[in-house]
């Protein structure tokens, strides 16, 4: 018997709003929220998550999705890139708003980075999406992670700010479910 395709993320955010990128699409794909604890390796946003999908399909022993977030600081040349987990943690979206006073230069790109992969030992497919923007000063809106500081360039609104359905059709995740929903449409 086959076993589902699973979204692994402990993060029931990134669930919903996968989950809502898909039923937007008129996507007939199915998948399954799975929470398991894969190791993440040090290394670019594509390293990363490839990394993790392969070590997913193993753990899982079978079909999987995985993501991975980045939010590249252009003044920082790229960083916090994909460890920025550990600094919304422990600074949240105030103290992220912060860490650029005294730069010149706010601007940033969030990076989605999805990768699927079939199974154990099987090639591992990915998919990225991107969004330029810039770093507020103070935090608006109550969305999750990151949003209530990404300004989406040409937006008047953060992420946090925007109705779930205008977020997803210019944000970094979106674009990538997107493209993950092509390739899974031609399985």
């Amino acid at each position: 018997m086959t076993k589902p395709l699973a979204l692994i993320t402990g993060n029931i955010n990134k669930v919903k709003e996968v989950k809502r990128i898909l039923a937007s699409d008129d996507s007939s794909i199915d998948l399954i929220n799975v929470k398991l604890d894969v190791p993440e390796i040090q290394g670019t946003y594509e390293e990363v998550v490839m990394a993790k999908a392969a070590a997913a399909a193993v753990a899982y022993d079978g079909p999987v999705i995985v993501d991975d977030t980045s939010l590249c600081f252009t003044s920082w040349k790229g960083l916090p890139g994909p460890y920025i987990k550990d600094f919304i943690t422990r600074l949240g979206p105030s103290g992220l708003a912060h860490v650029l006073d005294g730069f010149e230069d706010r601007s940033a790109t969030a990076v989605a980075s999805f990768a699927y992969c079939a199974g154990p030992g099987e090639e591992v497919k990915l998919f990225i999406g991107k969004c330029d923007g810039s770093i507020t000063k103070e935090a608006h809106g109550s969305g999750f992670g990151w949003d209530p500081v990404f300004l989406p360039k040409g937006k008047k609104q953060t992420y946090a700010e925007m109705p779930g359905g205008e977020k997803d059709a210019i944000s970094h995740r979106g674009k990538a479910v997107r493209l993950l929903c092509e390739f899974l449409k031609t399985l």
